[in-house]
Parts: C-alpha cells; structure tokens; sequence
C-alpha cells in the first residue's frame, strides 16, 4: 500500500517573554500586517525560552501606543552578566582610589575622586536595575500547582498574592524557586484541612493560602500563611522523640518556639504516612539550607487552630553588597551589614567588668538584655587582642537571634564586590565568600548564621536556651522606650526617639552647600535640608567653643530622619549612645521639648522634632520642594 501521507508541519512559535502585559490591540480599521506580531509592553525584565532578558523602560501613559521595538531590545542574559561583572570591578578600582585620596592632601584630585565615586554608584545601580526580576514571574506557576494538589488531596484551597511587584535581582529568584515551590507544596498538603474537617470547626470549607512579598529594611520578606489547623509543639515533641530527632531530657527543656523549629531538622516529618507528596523526612532542612546560602533567614509562627506563617528574608542581591570592614589580628575581615544591629565599644573599668558568664557563657548585659557574646579570635584560631584594650562588640543578627561578635578592631564600612570561594573553602561554614579590599588586598566575607551555629547561638542548645530565659526575666514589665542621646553644644544633654532616626552620618563642612538661607546636603540621590539644634533653641546657641571645635575637626555629626520618601539633618554637637529603658516623662519645661527624663543619672530633654523642623521652616512641603531643587 502507498505510504501514509506524512502529517503537516507545525508552525514554528516565535520566542516570546515569559512575562509580559496585555498590549492594547490593533483598531478594528487597521489589521495587523502579515507575519507581524502584535505588539506588547512587558512590565519588567523578563526571560525569554532563549535565555535572553528583554530590558525595557518603565511604560507611562504616553507609551501605552508606542509598540515594543520603540521601548526595549533584546539582550543575551551572558552579556548582562559580563556587564555586572565589569561594574563589579569599576567598584573595586573605586573603592581603592577613594582609600588613596582620604590620605592625600590633594584637592582637585578628591573633587575628581568624589565625581567618580557618584558615577560608579549610579551605573552600580543602573546595572543592577536591568538583573532585577518581580517576583510576580516565579510566582505565575504557582495556581496551577496549587489547584492540582488540593484535587489530589481532595481540598479547596483558595490562592492569594499580593506584592508581585516586588522585585530581585535573577540570580535571588531562581535560588528561591525549589524553596517556595516545597512550602507552597506543604502549606496544601500539611496546613489546609480537607473540607469535612473545616467545617467540623466552624470554619469555611475553602481554604486559604496566601502569598506576600514587601520590601523591609533593604531586604525582601516573603510571607507564605494559611488558615489551617497549624502546628502543635507538643505533637512535634511526641514525634522528635519517638524518631530519635532528639533526646528525651532535651525535649522536655524546649520552648514552644524551639519545637516549631524542629520542622527543619533533617529527617523529620509530621505527615501520618508516606506518599508522593510528603512523609520523607526530607525538604524542610533542605529548604533552610538553600535560603541560608544566599543569606537570608527563614522563620516558622504557628497558632493551633488558626494557621502557620513561614516568613522568609533574603537579599536584594548578591552581586555587590554594603558590609562593615573588621579586624582580627592582622588580618581583616567584611561583615554584610544586612545582618548588622548596632556596634557597641566599651572602654576602661567597664570593658574589664562588663563581661559576665552564666552557665560558661559569656555574656554582655546590653541595656538590660542579656547578649552572647562570640570571640572572633576564638573561632579562627588566632592570636588573642590586648586584654588591657577596648572592647568592640559587633552586634548581629542571625536566625531572629541576636549575639555580639567580639572584634579587635572596627575599620570601615564600604560597598563590596562578592566573590566566590574555591572548591577546597566552600565546606568552611565560618566564611561566605571573598572580596577585594580597597588596598588591592583579599579579604574574607564572613557567614553570620555560620558564626552563630558554632557558637551554638542559633538552635536548641541547652546554655544558651538558659541565657534567652535569663535575658528574658531581666527585663522590666511596661512599655521600654529607647532613645538616642546626644550633646548640645553648652553641654547639654537632649535625646531623640530612635524610632525617628532613619541613620547616623558624618559629614565633612566643606560639603554643604545653601538653598536661599538653607544649609542643604547632597545625601543618597537627594539634597537634605540641614538643621542646626543651636540655630531653633535659643538656650542652646552655640559658644565660641564649640564652634572653634567643629571648625578644627571640619566635620559634623548629623541625625537622619526621614520625611516620607524625602529626609532631613539634624545637626548636634556629639552622639553620646543609644538607651532603652521604661522612661518617666515629666512635663516639659519649654518650647521644642517633649519633656524631661532621668538617663542615666542625668536630667535629659526629650526634642520634640515635629515642632524643631516647623519651626526651622520645614515643614512637608518644603523638604519635597528642597529635595526637587
């Protein structure tokens, strides 16, 4: 018999972005040419199937008409990468030149050097803008598995998100893709009960499984919530101990947040039988490990009854990152300071005693918490500092925990390029990566959680779970308010809510410049308009003194607060600290102040900041006006 006619060939698909908005359509007048595509606007970045990255502009109103070839090409995601790689190396060269001019006494070579430092940072952001992804293009697939794993275990389930927006530089995105996609697959499968046993409970039969992501603190927080039965630390107990997790003595010790960190232990699972979805043991650890790489945190909060949260914390990006540059020994060290909190210094009679132990712990009594404390020469194994010294203790964060790391020395904070360690270092836990310092010299990135795991800071050991009780009972019942001290220049003393205080600057005179009769300053992209405490308070005018010291010095001290998306400068005389107590305010004495508290034995005003800046003349409008100049 002749042979079957072959079938017809399949019209070859066009490669189009993964992601992309609805294009307005051709006038029902004017058809689309043949062979011609209609025409789309993507939203952001987006991957292709062939592993290029459409780059556009953001589309206002007047482009919604204009077609795709008028706001974006298409270019090879190699190419964007080399790209970032040569910035990467612009900063580092940067970073050297600013060390070089900071000890010469060249100024025209500095005004070059402060130019070319505002160029690198905005190209630094301009090619970090073209690697960020909204996370709304990981998030696409996800309705679908959700609804076919309610059909497989014969629920309803209702998918909500909120914040696809958001957005992450590509390389984030795809290590966080397994690890959403195993908690999304859980929250189904653990957290959401079928429908007979929600409404055996009063509860609608529909489940709902919520997804959100929101930027906080230079961080991406993503938030995966259900309204299920959530977890039962005591259940958790009953299975840790009967799998051999951990022992019986030990489980019995554990709080209840201690037990919900149990999900995470490596062979542990709570589902009553094995099938294809969970009941391994395996994925939860997993989960941890692969959020912890890139660094960042994840954390579980359960209320039986209503529903589990699992909260997830991560970078914007892991190309170039601020960290803090520190010393042990002769040799220096960078911490991100994502994971920074605060640094402390502690000198003379106060950095001999100041140190105590409980249960072979050492421990630091920080405004009446009790802190671990981590000696970095301990942990790498080098020489001990002078004991007659200082004391530095860098304060971090590691697991929703928070512990001091002991330093020999505080150098500098800078913008670092991340490298990655050689195959022979990637087992250390304690370092994270390497970078260039500004001297063309290596150093080492450390791995705050690596830090805080050996030292035993973060996971359910027994000392340090003694040391949380014992900071807990330490702390006084009522509302603890934590203020920023500082001097005026008659030697005064006055404070600031540290809830106002957006950072802590130092700035160099010759940097200030005037608006009209308004002292302004360039600051992160913005003019900041500058307030001088002696200029508003008339009893706090400044002295000859203080202003032959400030003019010595050349430098100003000046607390940042932010005005909506706009800041401003107050300008003092000295920071002295950072205290929290449970403050009696007594009723203020004048104008500007909130009134009056006893700081460590010393009568202290509270500035009333709303009134010094309206009264200075800022008020909202103004520092929008000022920061459009």
């Amino acid at each position: 018999p002749p042979p079957a006619p072959e079938p017809p060939e399949a019209p070859a698909v066009a490669d189009e972005p993964a992601v992309a908005a609805e294009a307005p359509s051709a006038p029902a007048d004017q058809p689309a040419a043949a062979g011609q595509e209609p025409s789309s606007v993507p939203t952001s970045s987006s991957m292709s199937r062939s592993g290029a990255m459409e780059v556009t502009d953001r589309p206002g109103a007047e482009m919604k008409s204009k077609g795709v070839s008028d706001t974006s090409i298409r270019v090879d995601v190699g190419l964007l990468d080399n790209l970032m790689t040569l910035v990467g190396e612009l900063v580092l060269a940067r970073n050297q030149i600013m060390q070089m001019v900071s000890t010469s006494q060249d100024t025209n070579m500095a005004a070059v050097a402060q130019r070319l430092n505002l160029i690198t940072t905005e190209l630094q952001e301009g090619a970090m803008k073209t690697r960020m992804q909204p996370i709304g293009n990981l998030w696409s697939k996800f309705p679908r598995i959700v609804r076919d794993l309610a059909v497989a275990c014969e629920k309803s389930v209702r998918l909500e998100m909120e914040g696809q927006d958001t957005e992450l530089d590509k390389t984030i995105i795809e290590a966080i893709r397994d690890p959403l996609t195993h908690l999304v697959r859980n929250a189904v499968d653990h957290g959401i009960e079928p429908p007979d046993a929600r409404n055996a409970v009063g509860k609608h039969p529909e489940g709902r499984l919520s997804l959100r992501a929101y930027h906080e603190g230079g961080t991406v927080t993503i938030e995966i919530s259900d309204d299920g039965g959530g977890i039962d630390p005591e259940k958790l107990r009953a299975n840790a101990v009967a799998k051999n997790v951990i022992a019986s003595n030990k489980a019995a010790t554990m709080s209840e947040r201690e037990l919900l960190q149990l999900i995470f232990a490596p062979g542990f699972s709570t589902a009553p039988k094995v099938t294809n979805v969970s009941g391994r043991g395996v994925g939860m650890d997993v989960v941890r490990t692969n959020i912890e790489k890139i660094g960042g945190t994840v954390d579980v909060q359960s209320t039986i009854g209503q529903g589990t949260v699992l909260r997830i914390k991560i970078p914007l990006t892991l190309a170039i990152i601020p960290a803090l540059v520190i010393a042990s020994g002769e040799e220096r060290y960078a911490i991100p300071q994502i994971s920074l909190v605060e640094l402390v210094r502690l000198d003379g009679a106060e950095a001999r005693n100041a140190v105590e132990t409980i249960h072979g712990a050492p421990v630091y009594r920080l405004r009446g918490r009790l802190l671990p404390l981590v000696y970095l020469h301990e942990v790498l194994g080098t020489k001990e500092p002078d004991p007659s010294g200082s004391v530095n203790i860098v304060v971090l964060q590691a697991d929703d925990r928070q512990f001091g790391l002991v330093v020999e020395g505080v150098r500098d904070s800078a913008e670092i390029v991340v490298k990655p360690l050689g195959h022979h270092l990637k087992g250390i836990p304690t370092f994270a990566g390497a970078t260039m310092m500004g001297d063309g010299l290596v150093g080492l990135i450390l791995d705050v959680m690596g830090l805080a795991q050996l030292a035993h800071v973060v996971g359910a050991d027994s000392e340090k779970g003694s040391v949380d009780k014992v900071a807990t009972a330490a702390e006084q019942a009522g509302e603890r308010q934590a203020l920023l001290l500082f001097a005026t220049p008659d030697d005064g003393r006055m404070a600031i809510p540290l809830a106002a205080v957006d950072r802590l600057e130092e700035f160099s005179l010759d940097n200030t410049e005037a608006v009209g009769s308004q002292d302004v300053i360039q600051y992160r992209g913005q003019i900041m308009p500058l307030v001088h405490v002696s200029s508003v308070l008339p009893e706090r005018r400044m002295d000859m003194r203080s202003y032959e010291e400030m003019e010595e010095r050349r430098t100003m001290h000046v607390v940042v607060h932010r005005v909506g998306e706009r800041r401003v400068g107050l300008v003092v005389d000295r920071i002295h600290d950072i205290v929290e107590d449970n403050l009696v305010l007594a009723p203020a004495s004048r104008a500007f102040t909130l009134g009056t508290v006893v700081v460590n034995d010393r009568v202290t005003e509270v500035i009333d900041l709303p009134a010094v800046l309206d009264a200075a003349g800022l008020n909202d409008r103004t520092i929008e006006m000022l920061g459009a100049a």
